[in-house]
């Protein structure tokens, strides 16, 4: 093999290398890369163990959640049963007060008529029943009917009452509630 040589051009020496001006050396450059991973590593060990609190907070929240369904939907049903008792007093109230009103239009007819009103009835200063309390349509009944002298107050031209109907609750979307009467 021909070796060409000139004087001029110093002689390369193998074991030692020079930097190139503007580039970085090998050791730096792993460090660099391995900081960055270490970073990258940091972050996203952070991100998972605040992703898994996230996880766990939003599994306590679902669980509260379906305990306040289930809240709801016990106090829904006992608001129902509130609305179905007033609504049977608000019509054993109706019924009595049609009643009242058949016996005054009766009394009324009858005294048109010049037909006696108060052979048949007590004095007008018989006692109403209190609709006030806890008192029911038997109360009631027993209340007209002991009026002093064993007769009773008016005639009913009412039928006693059957059993309390059901009312079944509406919501709209907008809010309103109805309760439609179920048989």
């Amino acid at each position: 093999m021909t070796m060409i040589s000139e004087p001029d051009v110093p002689a390369i020496e193998l074991g030692h290398r020079e930097t190139v001006p503007g580039k970085p050396s090998r050791a730096r450059m792993i460090g660099v890369i391995a900081v960055g991973a270490l970073l990258v590593t940091a972050v996203n060990v952070t991100a998972a163990v605040y992703l898994y609190r996230g996880v766990k907070d939003l599994k306590t929240i679902e669980a509260r959640l379906d305990q306040l369904g289930q809240f709801e939907q016990r106090i829904g049903a006992r608001i129902d049963t509130v609305n179905n008792g007033f609504q049977s007093r608000f019509e054993t109230l109706d019924r009595q007060l049609q009643a009242s009103f058949g016996r005054i239009n009766g009394d009324v007819a009858r005294l048109e008529q010049g037909q006696p009103v108060g052979a048949s009835e007590p004095a007008t200063g018989a006692p109403e029943p209190s609709m006030l309390g806890n008192t029911t349509v038997a109360d009631a009944s027993a209340v007209d009917e002991s009026s002093g002298d064993g007769l009773p107050s008016f005639q009913r031209k009412v039928a006693p009452p059957g059993p309390n109907p059901s009312y079944q609750r509406i919501q709209q979307p907008d809010g309103k509630v109805y309760y439609k009467k179920i048989n």
